[in-house]
């Protein structure tokens, strides 16, 4: 499995709108790329105040191809809205995260 994961840095004057579309559209227009089985948001945790808060959100994905098909045929449509949206009161990057063991 791999995870692909976007931090996202969100100035507080637009963070309940910013997370209230995640919530209602962006998280299902990315599933309904179908490369991700499952999408979840973080809030990160941290005593160092940058002026806003920051969101881990982690899109769970089979394989490296499949990640690839979505980077190739969907990311820059689906952060172009992102960016239309809210423009610089956000700013993001994304890591990729490769999942080596599980225990419960």
């Amino acid at each position: 499995m791999l995870i692909y994961n976007v931090t996202t840095h969100v100035e507080p004057k637009i963070e309940k709108e910013w997370l209230l579309w995640m919530k209602q559209k962006h998280l299902s227009n990315m599933l309904a790329t179908q490369k991700f089985s499952i999408a979840k948001i973080f809030k990160v945790i941290s005593e160092m105040d940058h002026g806003g808060v920051s969101y881990a959100v982690q899109y769970h994905c089979e394989n490296k191809s499949i990640l690839n098909e979505y980077l190739k045929n969907d990311a820059k449509l689906l952060q172009k809205k992102e960016n239309d949206k809210f423009g610089s009161s956000i700013l993001f990057f994304t890591t990729e995260l490769q999942l080596i063991e599980e225990q419960s």
